[in-house]
């Protein structure tokens, strides 16, 4: 609580009292009320009470614990690429991808009210929502701020009651915080979308028959090829490869580890075919969730 700026957290408080009556509906996701992850979760589990954590790994742990039933995190922005640190958390997590949702982001500068736009010269938000808007923020001439999140620097301009500097966040937050809407459509491009996924504790049942996806995580061999080998299974099986990121840990430089995405299910033949060549040419592989994918549009 202590992280939130005052005027964040008698809301904060609020939502975080009715998640603790009813745990089992609780949705965990990062930032204060009005983030774009909370819009998520109205967006995902609309029935469920959102729990804001200051942080991925609270957002994460609050699953974990019991404190909530699920948990709403960004992987993957398209204007900004992916989301830091949410890449390695996921698979040691030991939770499961449960499913997936897409938000269009569409940024606003926001003001203490009656400050005319002139009269400001920093914005203040996450850095994600920063580079998202570093274009427009450089044709305004405005000094881009780091925040720990989007609706928190809203509530921090509330806060800190000073005209020169404003914050870059949802209209939510600006309605939420008593902030004016200096500018709106901040984004550098129209198209600007997040993508988050939605964890649990154990897998959810798969209903219907449309599209799966199947995340999963490997770490290659280290020998010439071996990213090539170990993904040529998916490529000779047809199976669709939609997300591959890598990333380094425990200092070392020899081997990468992975998170991928694929189409389908790992009982499909092809697949089940692809992952078999995967894990011959790897150190591991973890499957970390199976889940509906969801329409792009938001």
């Amino acid at each position: 609580m202590e992280s939130y700026p005052a005027p964040a957290r008698t809301i904060v408080e609020t939502l975080r009292a009715a998640a603790r009556a009813a745990p089992e509906r609780a949705a965990a996701f990062q930032g204060a009320p009005g983030a774009y992850s909370h819009q998520a979760v109205r967006r995902a589990l609309p029935d469920a009470l959102p729990l804001p954590c200051f942080t991925f790994e609270e957002t994460i742990e609050a699953v974990v614990e019991g404190l909530a039933a699920h948990a709403v995190i960004p992987v993957e922005n398209s204007l900004y690429g992916r989301v830091a640190d949410v890449h390695v958390l996921l698979p040691e997590s030991g939770l499961f991808i449960v499913g997936e949702t897409y938000v269009k982001v569409e940024h606003c500068l926001l003001g203490l009210p009656g400050t005319p736009l002139a009269a400001v010269s920093e914005a203040l938000s996450h850095p994600q929502a920063l580079g998202q808007c570093r274009h427009r923020l450089k044709a305004l001439g405005l000094r881009p701020v780091a925040h720990a999140d989007t609706a928190a620097a809203a509530a921090a301009v509330a806060e800190a009651g000073q005209p020169q500097v404003a914050a870059i966040a949802s209209r939510l937050a600006g309605e939420l915080y008593g902030c004016d809407l200096l500018v709106e459509g901040l984004q550098d491009a129209d198209h600007n979308c997040t993508r988050f996924l939605i964890l649990a504790r154990t897998p959810r049942p798969l209903e219907g028959d449309g599209p799966l996806k199947t995340s999963l995580a490997f770490e290659v061999k280290n020998v010439p090829a071996a990213l090539y080998k170990a993904l040529g299974g998916f490529a000779t099986n047809g199976v669709n490869l939609t997300r591959l990121e890598s990333h380094l840990r425990g200092g070392r430089f020899t081997a990468a580890e992975f998170v991928a995405d694929i189409e389908g299910a790992p009982d499909l033949p092809p697949v089940q075919r692809a992952l078999e060549e995967l894990a011959f040419h790897s150190k591991w592989v973890r499957l970390l969730g199976t889940y509906p994918a969801a329409a792009l549009e938001p």
